[in-house]
C-alpha cells in the first residue's frame, strides 16, 4: 500500500523512512526547489535552517535519552547525522548540505520511494497521509489544515543565527576553551571586557529590526538576541553571553562576558554565532555584531534571518499518535503539530509513521511509554492545556522514580536508565506485533 507524505524535512524523511523499512511504499510531495519558503535556501531534504546542532547526545540529558530511544526503532536522521558530523562538544553538530545529501541518498535507495516535487493543496480523507509540511507551510496548505482541524493556528516568531568565515575571525582576540575545561575543546570563544560588552549592548538594544511588528510575539526556546536583550543589561550574561567557566587557557584571565562560535561545517572555515538568533536588518548585523572584537572583521557568509512559525492547538486537533480527530488516515507531524525543536519533529514524524504503519496492517498501536521522552511528548501534545505552547524534550514531564535520588546528576542518569529500558522493550514488542 501507497503513503502520502507531504513536506521533506526532518519529520517527513523520518515518516518516510519508519513506513519504507516496515514495506510500504511512499510517495513524497516536497514542494522545493518549484517553490521555495522564506527561509530555506536548498531544494535538499531535510535542509535545517536555524542551526546545524541536533543538540546533546549525552545520555543523562533528555535529547541524549531521546536519541537513544529512536535508535530503537531506526532512524534516518540519526543514520545521516553519523555521517554528517562536526565536533560540537558533547551536541550532535553536522554539515548542512552533507546531512542533507545523505538523508535524500537513504530514502531514495528504497525501490518503493518516490519522490515528486510540487505543492499539494489538498487533502484526501481517502488516502493515508502523513501532513510534515513545517512551520513554514504554505499558505494553501496552512488553510487546507485550517479546515480540517476547525481551530484557528497559533503562531510564533522564530529565528536564526548568522555564520561567518573562520579566516576572519581575528584569533588575538579569541581562543578555543571549553566550559570548566570538561570535554573536548570544540567552542571558539570570543570575550569582552565589561566596556566592550556594554557598548555591545547599547549599540544591540537600539539598532533596527527587520520586522519590528512582530515584537514580543516570539517562542523562548529560540528568542532574539535582541529581544532577549529587553530583559536588562545583563541578561544576555546570564544566556548566550554568559562568561562562567570560561577563561584563557595560556592566561587563565577571566572576562566580562564571551561569545561562543561552533564550527558549521567538517573543514571548520564557518563558524556559527552560537545563541545569536536574530531578526536585526542585515547591515545592523554587520554594525552591531563587527562591535565584538574577535569579529570586527567578521565576514558574513549568512545573516540571521527571522520567520513565522506555525503550530496547531494540538491537544484540541490531534491525538497521543499524532492523527487528526475525525481523519484516522490524516497525520500531521513536526513543527506544525506543536512540538518544538529538530529531534522533536523527526520524532513526531517517527511516531506518525509507525502509527500508520501498525493501523494499516489492522493493528493496533499501543501507547508509548509514558517513562519516555517520546511517551511523555506524546502525551503533552494530546492532553488539553488552556495555554498550549511547543515543547521540547524534557525530564521534567516523566512520571517520577520509584525512589527518591537527591544528586542531579545521578537521578537524570535513572530517568534515561528507565526510559531507554522501557522504550526497547516496547520497540521490540512493536516490531514482534507487526510482523504477526
Amino acid at each position: 500500500m501507497k503513503v502520502r507524505v507531504i513536506g521533506g524535512g526532518l519529520a517527513g524523511s523520518e515518516a518516510a523512512y519508519a513506513l519504507l523499512t516496515r514495506g510500504f511504499e511512499v510517495e513524497m510531495y516536497e514542494m522545493r526547489p518549484k517553490k521555495m519558503s522564506p527561509a530555506h535556501k536548498t531544494g535538499h531534504l531535510a535542509e535545517l535552517v536555524c542551526s546545524n546542532s541536533l543538540k546533546s547526545e549525552i545520555l543523562s540529558t533528555a535529547s541524549g535519552t531521546l536519541k537513544e530511544e529512536m535508535k530503537c526503532f531506526g532512524s534516518v536522521v540519526l543514520t545521516a547525522a553519523a555521517t554528517a558530523r562536526v565536533p560540537c562538544g558533547g551536541a550532535l553538530g553536522v554539515e548542512r548540505e552533507i546531512f542533507s545529501r545523505e538523508i535524500e541518498r537513504i530514502l531514495t535507495g528504497f525501490e518503493g520511494f518516490t519522490l515528486v516535487r510540487e505543492e499539494v493543496t489538498s487533502l484526501d480523507p481517502a488516502i493515508p497521509e502523513i501532513v510534515a509540511t513545517g512551520p513554514l507551510t504554505s499558505d494553501a496548505m496552512a488553510k487546507c489544515i485550517r479546515e480540517i482541524t476547525g481551530e484557528e493556528y497559533l503562531n510564533f516568531f522564530d529565528a536564526a543565527a548568522p555564520i561567518v568565515t573562520a579566516e576572519s575571525i581575528d584569533y588575538d582576540r579569541a581562543f578555543f576553551a571549553s566550559r570548566y575545561g570538561k570535554g573536548d575543546v570544540d567552542y571558539l570563544n570570543a570575550p569582552m571586557t565589561k566596556e566592550e560588552y556594554l557598548a555591545f549592548y547599547d549599540a544591540l538594544t537600539h539598532a533596527d529590526r527587520a520586522r519590528q511588528e512582530v515584537a514580543g510575539n516570539y517562542f523562548e526556546g529560540c528568542m532574539p538576541i535582541e529581544v532577549m536583550a529587553e530583559g536588562g543589561v545583563d541578561t544576555l550574561r546570564f544566556g548566550p553571553l554568559r562568561p562562567v567557566g570560561l577563561r584563557h587557557p595560556e592566561t587563565g584571565e577571566k572576562y566580562y562576558a564571551v561569545l561562543q562560535l561552533r564550527k558549521e561545517n567538517v573543514a571548520g572555515d564557518l563558524y556559527n554565532l552560537v545563541g545569536f538568533q536574530t531578526g536585526l536588518t542585515f547591515p545592523e548585523q554587520r554594525r552591531v555584531f563587527s562591535l565584538i572584537p574577535a569579529l570586527k572583521d567578521a565576514e558574513f557568509v549568512r545573516y540571521g534571518v527571522m520567520h513565522r512559525n506555525t503550530f496547531v492547538n494540538a491537544p484540541k486537533v490531534l491525538d497521543s499518535e499524532f492523527r487528526v480527530k475525525g481523519r484516522d488516515k490524516t497525520y500531521l507531524a513536526g513543527q506544525i503539530s506543536g512540538v518544538e525543536g529538530y529531534m522533536e519533529s523527526a520524532m513526531s514524524g517517527m511516531i506518525a509513521g509507525l502509527s500508520l504503519a501498525a493501523r494499516l496492517k489492522g493493528k493496533d498501536f499501543a501507547p508509548l511509554p509514558e517513562t519516555t521522552i517520546m511517551g511523555s511528548l506524546t502525551r503533552y501534545i494530546s492532553t488539553p492545556n488552556g495555554d498550549f505552547q511547543p515543547m521540547n524534550a524534557n525530564f521534567g514531564v516523566l512520571p517520577p522514580l520509584d525512589r527518591r535520588i537527591k544528586e542531579k546528576f545521578a537521578r537524570k542518569n535513572a530517568y534515561a536508565e528507565r526510559a531507554i529500558k522501557d522504550m526497547t522493550s516496547y520497540a521490540a514488542e512493536y516490531e514482534r506485533a507487526l510482523k504477526e
